[in-house]
C-alpha cells in the first residue's frame, strides 16, 4: 500500500512534511494566515469575529513583555510563536488533546523546534523562558474565558489562576477580520526579527 500523505501544501507554494518537518519549508506569511482562520475555543466565542490564534498569541507576546519586560527580542518573538504549529495541526482544547494522546505533543514539538530554527532561536528553548511564557498564556487564557468565551470568574481563577491585575491593566480582548490580524500578527514578526539583527 503506497503511504499516505504527511505533508501539507502551503500559500506560499511549500510542502511542508508534518511528520517530518525541516526549517526552509516554513514561512511566516503562511503561518500568519493559517493562525488568523484557527479560531480558539472551538469558535465558542462572543463577537462578529472568531477569536483566532493569531490574536492570541499577540496578547501573549505582549503579556510576556510585562512578565518579563528586560527579556531580550528573541524571547518575545519566542512568545509570539507559542502557538505557530496550530498554522497546521489547528487548536485542540486541553481535553482534546489529553484524549488524542502523546501523538500530538510529538507532532507539536517537532513542529516547534523547526520554526525555531528557521527563525533563529534554538530548537527548544530555555526553561525560565518557557515557564514565562506559559504564564502569559494562562493569563490570556484567564482573559480570554472571562470576556468572551462565558466563563465566570471563579471558573477562570480554578482553570488558569486569577493573574495579577497589574498584569493585564489597559489590555483588551480584540475581535477583528482575519486580514487584520494577519497583518498585525506578520507586522509584529517583522518588528522583532528586526529587533534581533
Amino acid at each position: 500500500m503506497p503511504q499516505p500523505r504527511a505533508w501539507q501544501k502551503m500559500l506560499s507554494g511549500r510542502r511542508l512534511d508534518l511528520l517530518d518537518p525541516t526549517p526552509v519549508d516554513i514561512e511566516i506569511e503562511d503561518i500568519a494566515h493559517g493562525l488568523s482562520f484557527v479560531a480558539r475555543w472551538n469558535g465558542q466565542t462572543l463577537g462578529d469575529f472568531p477569536y483566532s490564534v493569531a490574536e492570541h498569541s499577540l496578547l501573549v507576546e505582549t503579556l510576556h513583555a510585562r512578565i518579563a519586560p528586560a527579556s531580550p527580542p528573541k524571547w518575545r518573538l519566542a512568545a509570539l510563536l507559542h502557538d505557530a504549529p496550530e498554522y497546521v495541526i489547528g487548536d485542540l482544547i486541553s481535553p482534546v488533546k489529553a484524549a488524542v494522546g502523546p501523538g500530538y505533543g510529538e507532532m507539536e514539538k517537532r513542529l516547534s523546534a523547526a520554526i525555531h530554527l528557521r527563525f533563529g532561536l534554538p530548537a527548544a528553548l530555555p526553561d525560565r523562558v518557557k515557564r514565562q511564557i506559559k504564564r502569559a498564556d494562562r493569563i490570556s487564557a484567564w482573559m480570554e474565558a472571562t470576556r468572551i468565551a462565558g466563563f465566570t470568574e471563579a471558573e477562570a481563577n480554578r482553570f488558569f489562576g486569577r493573574p495579577r491585575p497589574e498584569l493585564i491593566d489597559g489590555l483588551s480582548i480584540t475581535l477583528r477580520p482575519p486580514v487584520e490580524t494577519r497583518a498585525a500578527y506578520t507586522a509584529r514578526h517583522a518588528a522583532l526579527m528586526a529587533e534581533m539583527t
